[in-house]
């Protein structure tokens, strides 16, 4: 049996261990949280270096990508030096294929089962330079996006409406803002456990598609979510009861649904570097997408209202 263990900085309060077949090969996903703590994270690492196959980094990332450009978090670096022997992913290797094979799906069930395409229609992107390859996908889906980055990061009232700007963006910001403590970027712990508190209405209200990390869309949404389609990544059963009684449309998750619950890229990516019989020092990403259309890996598209 391979054995994946997601160790995140995020609440304990989302922890979950789900047995899943893939390929034929048994595998145990558990996913740990250190309700913001760093230190007890790293410790964890160390303590299971060598006892799983693979690491799956939550909460957190190595870097942020937007087109060529790597932006390394400082703060995130000490994980990376705690681990010697597993192998490791942080979901920077699969996110982007399986961001685009959920837009992908998406407009072919909204084509076949209700009549309707993605093209043209109004979308909200909470923040761009922390999932570029999301946005970029929306973008090449024909999605009219606005991207939510001043507001969702920074408090500010300002939206963004090119990938262009994002560039100019993270060009100038993420140099600074990856050096900073990672609990100044995003809530963890018990801050992810909050009762949604509604701003930036408005722009929800505009959106037919809202598309994000799923904290930061639900730290914000509405009590009313009538008629809307959200794609994220990581929802609990208890998030998917939330969406259902504001009454979202369609749940869209870009990993598949695990026993009731979708695990996030970082997961993802940890499971296949566990199936693979070679060095992840060798592994590209052609070998990804390989499997990720052998098993196949394919979104969750969910009906809620």
């Amino acid at each position: 049996m391979k054995r994946i263990v997601s160790i995140s900085v995020g609440s304990s309060s989302r922890d979950h261990t789900t047995h899943y077949t893939f390929l034929g090969q048994d595998c145990e996903i558990s996913r740990r949280g250190t309700d913001g703590d760093f230190q007890k994270a790293i410790e964890l690492y160390k303590e299971l270096d060598g006892k799983v196959d693979a690491f799956g980094v939550g909460g957190v990332e190595f870097f942020l990508q937007v087109e060529d450009k790597k932006y390394y978090f400082r703060d995130v670096k000490r994980i990376g030096d705690a681990i010697r022997v597993s192998k490791v992913g942080d979901g920077n290797g699969v996110k982007g294929l399986l961001e685009r094979r959920a837009f992908e799906y998406l407009e072919k069930y909204l084509n076949e089962k209700e009549g309707r395409s993605l093209k043209g229609l109004p979308a909200l992107k909470t923040t761009v330079v922390e999932r570029y390859s999301m946005g970029k996908a929306m973008v090449d889906a024909g999605l009219n996006v606005t991207f939510g980055d001043f507001m969702f990061a920074l408090g500010m009232p300002i939206a963004i409406h090119s990938l262009g700007a994002a560039r100019t963006l993270a060009s100038v910001l993420l140099p600074v803002v990856t050096q900073l403590p990672f609990s100044w970027l995003y809530p963890l712990g018990s801050e992810q456990d909050k009762p949604p508190q509604p701003k930036w209405t408005k722009y929800y209200e505009q959106a037919q598609v809202i598309a994000g990390d799923f904290l930061q869309i639900r730290q914000f949404m509405p009590d009313d979510l009538t008629g809307k389609i959200v794609v994220t990544n990581t929802t609990t059963s208890k998030n998917v009861e939330e969406l259902r009684q504001r009454n979202l449309h369609i749940l869209v998750t870009v990993t598949p649904r695990l026993e009731g619950r979708s695990f996030g890229t970082n997961v993802m990516e940890a499971t296949l570097l566990a199936l693979m019989d070679k060095p992840q020092s060798e592994v590209t990403p052609s070998d990804f997408l390989d499997l990720i259309e052998r098993i196949p890996l394919e979104p969750n598209i969910e009906v809620l209202n």
